[in-house]
């Protein structure tokens, strides 16, 4: 069975909380038992991962930790990580609370209208104007993209006629 994957829309309530659609409290209840990670990510969403895919994520990372005391970029990749990411818990009513800080960061008012989007390995939360333009340039890369393919398998296909 797949997990983490589709996508739905809900409403951001009065009190910065998310209600989760069934099916991805259905796969991180099975995956995690609700435990998760909450991170913002540079896009201008917010991702929610079980802890194990957090932890592996983070672990691929190592070099960051070994060059600390010697990199700038380093120490800034591990502010903006420690700042943008912390555990939570779904409730049993299937909701999150998103903390001012992340909603602030994806654009997540109190009132609005989320897209709730799985990933495979987890889930980002958009504003659901933002998720709209980041599927428009998806589309857009994918499309000029296909143009690249096409026009270079007709210069290889022109060149054998040579």
């Amino acid at each position: 069975m797949l997990i983490f994957c589709g996508q739905e829309h809900c409403l951001i309530d009065s009190n910065g909380r998310l209600k989760l659609p069934q099916r991805f409290i259905d796969d991180f209840t099975l995956r995690c038992g609700g435990e998760v990670v909450m991170h913002g990510l540079p896009e201008g969403a917010v991702a929610l991962y079980p802890e194990e895919v957090y932890r592996e994520m983070r672990e691929r990372e190592v070099e960051a930790v070994d060059s600390i005391g010697s990199s700038f970029a380093a120490r800034r990749s591990l502010r903006r990580f420690g700042a943008l990411t912390c555990p939570d818990t779904i409730t049993r009513q299937g909701r999150i609370t998103l903390p001012a800080a992340f909603r602030e960061h994806a654009g997540l008012e109190p009132g609005c209208e989320a897209c709730v989007v799985g990933v495979e390995i987890g889930v980002e939360i958009w504003s659901a104007e933002r998720f709209a333009a980041e599927m428009a340039a998806i589309n857009e890369h994918l499309r000029q993209k296909r143009e690249r393919e096409m026009l270079a398998d007709l210069q290889i296909t022109g060149e054998n006629r040579v």
